[in-house]
């Protein structure tokens, strides 16, 4: 039997795993080699500036001597103009040219001289240029190079000085560009460089977001196929459900489509048509079943319970209780009707049983009030039979008094039946071997057996031993053989066999006999009822109630003509 899930969570399942995977270590690499672009871009933009800026300081050193060449002889400062023209180019920020003691030798453009004391005293002391990034007064940002700025080389220094001797004394300042005591501030404009790098770095964050939105939609889409899995299944698992619980209901169901017409029933509605599915598909129940009732007519609406019996070919006849509810959908539009089939038969047999216990009970107490009343003066007349026997001088006369006490010993053993039927004993129950039982009843009834030649055949299957009465359990086996020689035709064969099922044993006797009707079926076990003119009809009634006092039942088959099987159920253990 199925059961339905009550909560399916989700779990990381394989696809989901790899897709997880996937995106971390794609999100890893996009964020290493945009962090690894990044340095090798900013690394390239430094080299390129820098080697940039060293050539143009080469060059305003190489300018720088011809330029005071001209100063010497001709008393200007051209290397003024070669650093104003110089720095108009686009690329260039600013140009200042400054001298160890402070002296602006040459400058142009927009510079903070005083926040980079430090810096030219820096290059000063280790004679290395310097770079640092830094942003002008327009937020632009500015690759500056800070160097030593040097108009000759030194072993031309002394020909220069001879030359400026000729010509005119040279100042401190010139002094100090010869001697290499000065530093030039070169600031070139990054800000082309930096927009490239900031390019480049929303195009990662870009790349970066799609691979996150990707990922995203990935997720939302395998969760989204992963609740589909787990709603497909849970609903598999609820229409396995419900099918196990229509097919093992012990009442048959009948499901009519809105135009009347049958789609669906179950296994015990087929057992009580007695046909197929396929017969009964697509047709409506008016057609299939004769005498169907008008108050079975699909009018979609809940009807009072009504009743009908199924007719089947063999001439079993099966009674159901019928009731019809109206299947409709979240909309309330018709969807059709179902009926509910209920099998009386168990119903009818439990009515039975109870009208037969009260039947029983009221004939218990008469029977025990008459047997006080008769069996008194059924003494005295039998006396009397038997004195007038013993005095009589003719032979009519004896034989008129031997009839009588006969009779009266006949009617004396009813009698006998009827107060034991009345006051029957609590059974003492003890473990039974049913074995020993079966030896017993056949040492018993063995003469009676020779006498019209019939055989009893004896199979025990089971070995155990059952609690129950002893004496009034073989009561109850003699009265089924009684009844089996009786019914059973010379040089025939009686079977009984013990066998178990479950938690009960069951004790069956068999003959080849005439068998029973109907009729003699459900009156069997009434008191009084035989169909022999010798018998009482009191023996199945005692029967009847000891094995009620077992808390077992009989089951009985019998066809004319072929024979009957009497079964006796008992449970193994003591109720």
């Amino acid at each position: 039997m199925h059961t339905l899930p009550t909560k399916t969570s989700l779990r990381l399942s394989g696809p989901l795993l790899i897709i997880l995977l996937t995106t971390f270590m794609l999100g890893g690499l996009l964020a290493f080699n945009t962090i690894q672009n990044m340095s090798r871009e900013q690394k390239i933009m430094e080299d390129f500036l820098f080697s940039e800026g060293i050539t143009l300081i080469r060059t305003f050193e190489a300018g720088a001597r011809t330029t005071m060449m001209q100063e010497m002889m001709g008393g200007t400062r051209p290397i003024k103009a070669l650093i104003q023209e110089t720095a108009k180019t686009r690329r260039i920020a600013y140009i200042t040219i400054v001298t160890e003691d402070g002296t602006v030798a040459a400058s142009s453009g927009d510079h903070n001289l005083t926040s980079d004391r430090e810096l030219a005293l820096s290059v000063f002391k280790n004679r290395q240029p310097l770079t640092a990034i830094t942003t002008g007064n327009d937020g632009e940002p500015i690759f500056e190079i800070t160097s030593i700025f040097q108009a000759l080389p030194p072993e031309n220094m002394g020909m220069m000085g001879m030359m400026g001797q000729q010509y005119q004394r040279k100042n401190p300042t010139t002094t100090m560009l010869e001697e290499g005591r000065a530093v030039i501030h070169l600031g070139l404009c990054a800000g082309e460089f930096m927009r490239a790098r900031k390019q480049d770095f929303n195009h990662s964050l870009f790349m970066g977001g799609l691979l996150f939105l990707l990922g995203s939609c990935g997720f939302y889409f395998l969760f989204l196929y992963q609740g589909m899995r787990v709603t497909r299944s849970t609903l598999a698992n609820i229409r396995l459900y419900n099918k196990n619980i229509i097919e093992s209901m012990p009442d048959g169901l009948l499901t009519l489509a809105p135009d009347g017409k049958i789609v669906a029933c179950n296994p015990r509605m087929l057992e009580f048509a007695a046909k197929k599915f396929t017969e009964m598909e697509g047709k409506l129940p008016g057609v299939l079943f004769d005498k169907w009732p008008a108050a079975a007519s699909n009018d979609n609406t809940t009807s009072p319970p009504f009743s009908y019996t199924f007719n089947h070919e063999n001439g079993h006849e099966i009674e159901v209780e019928i009731s019809s509810s109206p299947l409709r959908d979240e909309e309330g539009n018709n969807n059709g009707t179902v009926y509910l089939l209920r099998d009386l038969s168990q119903i009818r047999a439990m009515e039975a049983q109870l009208a037969r216990s009260h039947r029983l009970a009221s004939l218990g107490r008469m029977a025990a009030a008459i047997a006080h009343e008769i069996r008194n003066p059924l003494g005295t007349l039998r006396g009397f039979a038997q004195y007038f026997g013993n005095t009589a001088t003719d032979e009519a006369s004896r034989e008129y008094s031997t009839l009588m006490i006969s009779e009266v010993d006949r009617l004396n053993e009813s009698i006998s039946s009827l107060l034991q039927f009345s006051r029957s004993r609590e059974p003492e129950c003890t473990p039974v071997k049913l074995i020993d039982l079966f030896a017993k009843a056949h040492r018993l009834l063995q003469y009676d057996f020779q006498e019209k030649n019939i055989s009893l055949q004896s199979k025990t299957s089971y070995a155990g031993a059952i609690f129950a009465d002893g004496d009034l359990l073989l009561q109850v086996i003699l009265n089924l053989l009684k009844n089996a020689i009786q019914a059973s035709p010379t040089e025939s064969t009686v079977t009984i066999r013990s066998s178990q099922e479950g938690d009960t044993v069951r004790i069956m006797v068999r003959d080849n006999g005439k068998g029973m009707s109907i009729e003699e079926q459900e009156q069997m076990f009434d008191p009084f009822f035989t169909t022999r003119k010798s018998g009482t009809g009191l023996g199945l009634a005692v029967s009847y109630q000891i094995i009620e006092q077992h808390h077992g039942f009989f089951e009985v088959e019998s066809r004319q003509d072929t024979g009957t099987s009497i079964t006796i159920v008992l449970p193994e253990n003591a109720p």
